[in-house]
C-alpha cells in the first residue's frame, strides 16, 4: 500500500482496499460482578492465552536482567503493598486472576508490571516502547464529535495475546478496554465518555510504587479529564508514563510523567499527538532515550500531527482510520509491519475511540493490514 500523502486520502477507504484487509479477530469477552470475580472470571476464560503471556514476560525478564523465574515473581510481589495502600481493588482483581488462571499471586503480579522489572533493557535499547496516540475535538471533526486513539506497538509475540476486555463493576463506571491477556490495565474507554491511551517514556529514578499500566485504569473511574487528572496525581508512580485522555465534554489533555513530576500539553489547534519522547518544555531534561529511538519518535509524532492538523474540518471516522494506517517513512511510521527495521516489533493492535459515541473501533494487527471491528457496550451497561 502506497505511502499516505500529507493531506488525508479518504478515498483510499474505496471498497477494493477494504476488501483486501484481514478480518477482525480478536475475543470481546464480558464480565460482571464483583473485582474478585472479574479476575477470576477473566483468568478462567483466558487461562491459555495469559500461560502464553506468562511465559513470554518471564523469558524477556530473564534475558534482560538474567533473573530466574523466582526471582522475578519475587521482584513483582515488592509491589503489592503500594498497589494495596493506593488502589486496593487492583490486588483484588490480582488474587481473583490468579486463582482463574491457576496461577501463583506472584506471577498474576508479574503480569502487571513486567516493564518496571526490565528498565535496564529500556534505557539500553527501548525496542519495545513504540506507540502513536492521538486526540482531535470537536473543531476539528466533520461531525463535531471528539476522537482518541492509539496504535500499540509491541514485540510480535503479543500480536495473538491480546483482547478486548468489558467489565462491570457494580459503582463504578464500565469499561471498554484493549490489553494483553492478564493484565488488568491498558487502552480504552468508559461508559461516561472518559478515554485513556498510554506511551512508553524513559527518566531515571524508576522505583517500587504503583506500576504504570494501573493509571490508565485508575483514571478510568471517573468521569472527565479534569476530574482524573486530580485523582492520577495522588498516586506514587513506579515509573514513567504518557497518558492521552478526551472526554465526552470534548476537553482532550496529555500528561507526561516522571516517577515524581508532570506536565500537562493542551490541543494545539483542536489536535493532540504523542509518540515516546518528552514533549514539554518542562520535562524534556528526563528524557533517557537512546538517539535512534528518539528519532523514531519524533518522526511518528511530526507525521501524526502534520496528518491531522493537515484536514481540519474533514476528519471523520474513515479519515482517522487512515490516519492510523500510515506507512510513510516506514520503518519509523506509524502502522508498523513485521519487517520494519530491525527490532522485533510490531503494530500489535490500533484502537480509536468515541467519547461521545461510547465505543470502541479495534483492529487486530497493523491497521493497514486489517480491518476495524467497532465494539459497542452491552445494552443495559453503558
Amino acid at each position: 500500500m502506497p505511502s499516505t500523502p500529507d493531506r488525508v486520502d479518504v478515498a483510499m477507504e474505496n471498497t477494493a482496499f477494504m476488501k483486501s484487509l484481514k478480518p477482525t479477530h480478536i475475543p470481546v469477552l464480558r464480565f460482571a460482578g464483583s473485582h474478585r470475580a472479574f479476575g477470576q472470571a477473566y483468568g478462567e476464560a483466558c487461562r491459555e492465552l495469559i500461560a502464553g503471556h506468562l511465559d513470554l514476560a518471564l523469558a524477556r525478564t530473564a534475558a534482560a536482567r538474567g533473573w530466574s523465574s523466582a526471582a522475578a515473581i519475587e521482584q513483582a510481589l515488592a509491589y503489592r503493598a503500594a498497589i494495596q495502600q493506593h488502589a486496593a481493588f487492583f490486588d483484588d482483581e490480582v488474587q481473583g486472576l490468579a486463582e482463574g488462571a491457576g496461577l501463583t499471586l506472584g506471577q498474576a503480579y508479574l503480569l502487571q508490571l513486567r516493564a518496571e522489572l526490565n528498565p535496564s533493557r529500556a534505557v539500553a535499547q527501548l525496542e519495545d516502547g513504540e506507540c502513536t496516540t492521538f486526540a482531535v475535538d470537536g473543531t476539528t471533526t466533520a461531525d463535531a464529535a471528539i476522537y482518541a486513539g492509539q496504535v500499540p506497538d509491541l514485540p510480535q509475540a503479543y500480536a495473538g495475546l491480546s483482547v478486548v476486555l468489558e467489565v462491570a463493576i457494580p459503582g463504578k463506571p464500565a469499561l471498554l478496554m484493549f490489553t494483553p491477556a492478564g493484565q488488568l490495565s491498558y487502552i480504552g474507554i468508559n461508559s461516561l465518555g472518559l478515554c485513556c491511551f498510554a506511551n512508553y517514556l524513559h527518566c531515571d529514578g524508576w522505583r517500587v510504587a504503583v506500576p504504570r499500566y494501573f493509571l490508565s485504569r485508575i483514571a478510568l473511574t471517573q468521569s472527565t479529564v479534569a476530574d482524573a487528572l486530580r485523582l492520577l496525581r495522588t498516586v506514587p508512580r513506579a515509573s514513567s508514563r504518557n497518558l492521552l485522555m478526551a472526554d465526552a465534554g470534548g476537553h482532550a489533555v496529555d500528561l507526561e510523567t516522571t516517577v515524581d513530576d508532570d506536565a500537562e500539553i493542551a490541543p494545539r489547534h483542536g489536535v493532540l499527538a504523542h509518540a515516546n519522547h518528552y514533549v514539554s518544555d518542562r520535562l524534556a531534561g528526563s528524557e533517557r532515550g537512546s538517539a535512534a529511538f528518539l528519532a523514531n519518535s519524533r518522526q511518528r509524532h511530526a507525521r501524526m500531527q502534520q496528518l491531522l492538523e493537515g484536514s481540519r474540518g474533514r476528519l471523520d471516522l474513515a479519515a482517522l482510520q487512515a490516519v492510523m494506517r500510515d506507512r510513510a517513512h516506514a520503518p519509523d511510521c506509524i502502522s508498523r509491519a513485521p519487517g520494519d527495521g530491525e527490532a522485533d516489533v510490531q503494530s500489535v493492535a490500533a484502537v480509536l475511540a468515541s467519547p461521545t459515541r461510547r465505543c470502541l473501533w479495534v483492529a487486530a494487527g497493523p491497521p493497514h493490514e486489517h480491518a476495524f471491528n467497532e465494539i459497542h457496550f452491552s445494552e443495559g451497561v453503558a
